[in-house]
């Protein structure tokens, strides 16, 4: 009688212990399953190692006329010195992501929010390769004038930079920069992303 009493005691510590330990290793899966998310500072490392890679560019063509009117007393035309070109200029726009703070980052229960600068442009320029003179004219009264075509040209690109934010280069440097931020912090582990513009900046 002792003997299986022995033996039943034996058996139930063993059903204890064996629970005790599948409870303890459930315990430990469910906190390794958890998501490790980076501290805030190291996410603005992150983010601001991309500086303005998030860009988007655009490639414009604009035929441009700059005009040199002079009057002699301010009454009598002199004649216009012209120049008619086409102008091929392509612009830049980006986020400048190294301006990032930690003020910028909020963080709670698994989601980030996070407040980016404005896109701006950050490059412009004319291809001279395909930037061509279609007319060239010195008014009747007036002595050729050498710098004009060079003003003429910052004419052009001031236009094509123009041209380019009416048509929303911005605007789309703002959605492709939610878009990359959105995809590297999901890899990071946050399900629940939300991506603000500042304003006024």
């Amino acid at each position: 009688m002792r003997k299986r009493l022995a033996i039943a005691l034996v058996v139930v510590a063993c059903v204890i212990g064996l629970a005790m330990a599948m409870t303890i290793a459930l315990l430990i899966t469910r906190r390794a399953a958890r998501p490790q998310f980076a501290s805030t500072p190291t996410i603005v490392l992150q983010i601001q190692s991309l500086s303005e890679l998030v860009t988007v560019k655009y490639v414009l063509e604009k035929v441009v006329a700059y005009d040199d009117p002079k009057y002699f007393a301010d009454l009598i035309p002199l004649g216009d010195n012209k120049v008619i070109l086409l102008a091929h200029g392509v612009v830049k726009a980006g986020v400048n992501l190294s301006k990032l703070t930690n003020d910028d980052v909020t963080i709670s229960e698994g989601k980030i929010t996070l407040t980016i600068p404005n896109a701006t442009l950050t490059d412009a320029y004319l291809d001279e390769k395909h930037t061509q003179i279609l007319d060239r004219r010195t008014g009747l009264l007036r002595s050729f004038d050498k710098d004009l075509e060079k003003t003429a040209r910052q004419y052009a690109l001031a236009e094509i930079q123009r041209a380019a934010r009416q048509g929303g280069i911005e605007r789309e440097a703002n959605e492709r920069a939610r878009e990359q931020l959105t995809g590297l912090l999901r890899t990071l582990g946050y399900k629940e992303v939300e991506i603000r513009t500042r304003t006024g900046k």
